[in-house]
């Protein structure tokens, strides 16, 4: 028994879902698009010139292929195939009108599966209704002026209002069937589009109707290529934006990937030394500012952050014990420890993407005149980022709290630092980071203002926003219809 409540409750509401009520919309534009083309051949009506009928059916199925988003938060597309129908109303009258609207959907009946083929139907009959009955407004309106281009204006403007009337009602109760949008949302967003447009759609289709009308049915292409070509070019705009904009995300998100990486391995070092996750916090925001004071890029400046959380990380292959040690290293102990920006290149080496980051972390400890280490290199055979991370790593030593001494106030610090300029520091990285200090306060000399905790770094990218792309619609004259209805 509860089997059968179950099936006769699914088969309610199914009865009530958008699928049924979509179908029977269908069936009902379908038999009312039937009885005008009926109408329409008892009445006497005819295609006119059939060819131009043909070109005017195919111009207008390729400008629908080639549609255009509207935006990114409404699935509605736009596209110039209302042209065609404005021209085959205003020349030809109903039956033509229909015909040209009904085959701009020509195209989607290609894809076999039932929802696409359920679209079609429903969209292809409200288009022929569209076409019909902007026909017959234009042909009603095109006599009520004494001269050719009076009529064939107060024909294209009634013709352009019933077209634009019509597609927005469709459009707005397609959509209130499917329930994927909200009718106000649809009308305002086709509305403001169609206010847009109509002025220039009228003035160019009233005027190329005349002309057609009075000197030669061929001028029509000099028009639709043109503008067949001008929506081409601006889907492939459309296209590259979108694709720029997926790199910009993508590099976005593994900026943020990167950073939470190097977060990870930092934290990993402080179950070892808690004096290194705020110290390393500290360098990657020290040597971001003073990459971004010398006028380096974004890029490099993101890549100086990152290569300041992990320039410590060759610090776990130390031997227990020794990063804890409150008196002064014996040799072989400061040779051990040494090593390890050696063993930090190594870990980093080894992540993908992390390669100039690991050639960074190797060099952070080289000197000026050629007296560091590992390499012994100098001067600009040292990477600039590097040679910033000595001077933000020194700086942040020599003003923190170490097991085997006390920090040093800010002003001393600052001092040592001018001091070893051209033997331990690069002049220029000392001079723009002094900069950065002279202006600051004593939280940031001393790193405790809240920006430097280090649980706060691997949000640093969190709140990244992108720009939303919404594209100016650029056609003269849109058919527009909302995606999947």
């Amino acid at each position: 028994m509860g089997r059968v409540r179950r099936r006769i409750r699914g088969s309610i509401l199914w009865l009530s879902g958008p699928d049924v009520r979509m179908y029977a919309f269908a069936v009902v534009l379908c038999v009312t698009a039937t009885g005008i083309l009926f109408a329409l051949l008892s009445g006497g009506y005819t295609l006119g010139n059939v060819w131009v009928v043909i070109a005017l059916a195919a111009t207008a199925s390729v400008a629908e292929q080639a549609s255009v988003r509207l935006n990114k938060s409404h699935d509605i597309e736009v596209s110039i195939s209302g042209i065609p129908l404005l021209f085959a109303a205003v020349l030809y009258g109903p039956l033509a009108a229909m015909v040209v609207y009904a085959a701009s959907m020509a195209g989607d009946f290609s894809n076999e599966s039932p929802q696409p083929r359920l679209k079609w139907a429903v969209y292809t009959s409200a288009r022929a209704i569209t076409g019909a009955v902007t026909g017959l407004v234009a042909v009603t309106t095109s006599l009520l002026t004494s001269s050719l281009l009076g009529n064939v204006l107060v024909a294209t403007v009634c013709a352009a209002l019933a077209s634009e009337a019509l597609d927005i009602g469709f459009n707005a109760l397609t959509c209130k069937l499917r329930g994927r949008m909200r009718v106000t949302d649809v009308v305002r967003n086709i509305l403001a589009t169609a206010v847009a447009s109509l002025p220039l759609t009228v003035s160019v289709v009233a005027l190329l109707s005349f002309a057609a009308e009075s000197v030669s049915i061929w001028i029509l292409p000099v028009f639709f290529l043109p503008a067949l070509a001008a929506q081409r070019l601006f889907v492939l705009y459309q296209e590259q934006t979108q694709l720029a904009e997926e790199l910009a995300s993508a590099n976005s998100r593994l900026e943020r990937a990167n950073l939470s990486f190097a977060s990870a391995l930092v934290t990993t070092l402080d179950a070892r030394d808690q004096y290194t996750a705020g110290h390393s916090a500290a360098v990657a925001i020290y040597a971001h500012d003073i990459a971004a004071r010398m006028g380096l890029s974004e890029s490099d400046q993101q890549l100086a952050h990152v290569a300041g959380l992990v320039h410590d990380i060759g610090k776990v292959g130390l031997p227990a014990g020794l990063l804890e040690k409150p008196g002064a290293l014996t040799l072989e102990e400061r040779r051990l420890m040494e090593r390890h920006s050696e063993i930090g290149e190594r870990i980093l080496a080894k992540v993908e993407d992390y390669a100039e980051i690991a050639a960074i972390v190797r060099h952070h400890h080289e000197r000026f005149d050629g007296n560091g280490y590992p390499d012994g290199i100098q001067a600009e055979q040292i990477p600039l980022i590097s040679r910033i991370l000595a001077v933000a790593d020194a700086y942040n030593a020599m003003t923190s709290d170490r097991p085997y001494r006390e920090a040093m106030p800010t002003r001393v610090a600052r001092l040592r630092l001018a001091q070893a300029v051209e033997t331990q520091f690069d002049t220029s990285v000392v001079a723009a980071f002094e900069a950065i200090l002279a202006g600051a306060t004593e939280s940031y000399r001393l790193a405790t203002r809240s920006d430097f905790e280090f649980d706060g770094q691997a949000q640093v990218l969190e709140n990244v926003d992108l720009p939303e792309f919404t594209p100016e619609i650029l056609t003269p004259r849109i058919a527009i219809r909302a995606i999947g209805g």
